[in-house]
């Protein structure tokens, strides 16, 4: 027989007999639920996945290695900190903007809008779980970086904060453009865009950049993570502007998965 559900009386009709429909699950069990089944899920890649997040930072810090001035600590440490940040730029925007792009596409949003749960914990669950691949690669990279360019260790346990408001920021981002994408194949490109953006405004000091760049840098959340990080090499820190720097990516964050939230709703409503 069909259903037919009232929301403004939380029942659902099958033929002439109403019942009530299950309670709504709470944020924080809801997300935890949407973690778990993502992360059970992207196991399956997670060799690979983590391979390329790592290798490609790993990659590029030894080739600016032979070709940048080592003598020179603030280069030094905005590229080992640009590389680091890079890592979770590929899992938690690229990936991210693609997996969602792939959701859509397939139709495959329903069925987390049918669910009993806020549309914000499938946004904040999925994106956790890609977010969690990036910390193995996050750590191999700032160590190897700063290894390898002579700089402290003492300051890495930052990587803690950065990963994951870096980590939310970007997958805010991400999952924004995989759901407002109008095709899978643009969501895929632009996550591609986004990430080259990261690594681009995130090596390069900000005192090398032209002034109309140097404004696209402000406006990337990613930078003032690879700021943070920077920073914890040096041997006086401003923990001031590390906070406010931080506090930015937290801002960033929250925004970013609202208008996700909402991008997720329109897209599960849309005609396709």
């Amino acid at each position: 027989m069909p259903a037919h559900g009232d929301p403004s009386t939380g029942t659902t009709t099958v033929g002439d007999v109403p019942f009530p429909l299950p309670p709504r699950t709470s944020f924080g069990p809801a997300v935890r639920a949407v973690y778990a089944g993502q992360l059970s899920r992207a196991r399956v890649a997670r060799v690979p996945l983590l391979f390329v997040a790592a290798f490609q930072s790993l990659g590029i810090m030894l080739l600016l290695r032979g070709v940048v001035d080592t003598g020179n600590e603030t280069t030094s440490e905005q590229v080992v900190a640009g590389s680091t940040v890079l890592v979770v730029a590929f899992v938690a925007l690229n990936l991210l903007a693609q997996r969602f792009g792939a959701l859509r596409a397939a139709g495959a949003l329903d069925y987390y809008l049918t669910l009993p749960i806020p549309g914000s914990a499938v946004v904040l669950g999925t994106a956790a779980s890609y977010a969690s691949f990036a910390v193995p690669g996050t750590v191999i990279t700032a160590v190897t970086g700063a290894l390898l360019y002579g700089l402290p260790l003492s300051g890495l346990w930052v990587l803690v904060p950065v990963t994951v408001l870096a980590g939310a920021s970007l997958a805010g981002m991400g999952a924004a453009i995989g759901l407002l994408a109008p095709r899978q194949e643009l969501a895929t490109v632009a996550g591609q865009l986004g990430m080259s953006v990261v690594l681009f405004v995130g090596i390069i000091p900000a005192n090398r950049l032209p002034a109309a760049i140097d404004v696209l840098r402000d406006l990337v959340p990613s930078t003032y993570a690879v700021d943070v990080l920077a920073a914890t090499f040096r041997p006086s820190v401003d923990w001031v502007t590390v906070t406010v720097d931080l506090l930015v990516c937290a801002v960033v964050a929250v925004l970013g998965l609202t208008v996700a939230t909402v991008a997720l709703r329109r897209a599960g409503n849309a005609r396709r």
